[in-house]
């Protein structure tokens, strides 16, 4: 009754940042009616989006573009001015509250937000660096995030043995 098709793609540019794209495309096998709006024939996109960004090393948000290529009501292309909120923030910890304190309910989209939600991960694959601890010594932020990478588990043993059974270290208030 209906298909969703997403894909990230990330590159090394040749200045050192990386782009990391994301595109949605819903389509129905049916031809169908969204009342008061349009009517849709079988396969033609009801969301086609884009969305490149721009990251340095850090991970921080250098750059974001948006495009709509297919969207169901006039107002959704207002939804890509708010999207350069996005610039500055870091793809990492915490990333989703981020989208949703700068894109959430009517501030934004929710495909351009679905998309943001798993490009950090799309990000984090296109850099294999990130992949290493990071040059404080604290362990890859990816460690401790899965069952696989359990700080406690066979893989962080055998791939991350320095951080096999690591504990944060204890706050001091």
């Amino acid at each position: 009754m209906h298909t969703r098709r997403v894909e990230y793609r990330g590159f090394h540019r040749d200045d050192g940042l990386w782009d990391i794209e994301g595109t949605l495309h819903d389509s129905k096998p049916h031809d169908f009616e969204i009342e008061g709006e349009r009517r849709w024939a079988a396969g033609e996109p009801v969301h086609h989006m884009h969305i490149r960004v721009t990251v340095d090393e850090a991970m921080v948000i250098r750059d974001i573009a948006v495009a709509m290529d297919a969207h169901p009501h006039g107002p959704c292309p207002e939804a890509m001015v708010p999207m350069q909120r996005m610039v500055g923030e870091v793809l990492g910890k915490g990333w989703r509250h981020t989208i949703q304190r700068h894109l959430g309910g009517i501030q934004g989209c929710t495909h351009l937000r679905e998309l943001l939600f798993n490009l950090a991960t799309a990000a984090f694959q296109t850099r294999s660096a990130s992949f290493a601890p990071p040059a404080d010594g604290s362990p890859p932020p990816h460690l401790g995030q899965c069952l696989a990478w359990d700080f406690n588990g066979p893989v962080v043993e055998k791939v991350h043995p320095v951080f096999f059974r690591w504990q944060p270290p204890a706050r001091t208030s």
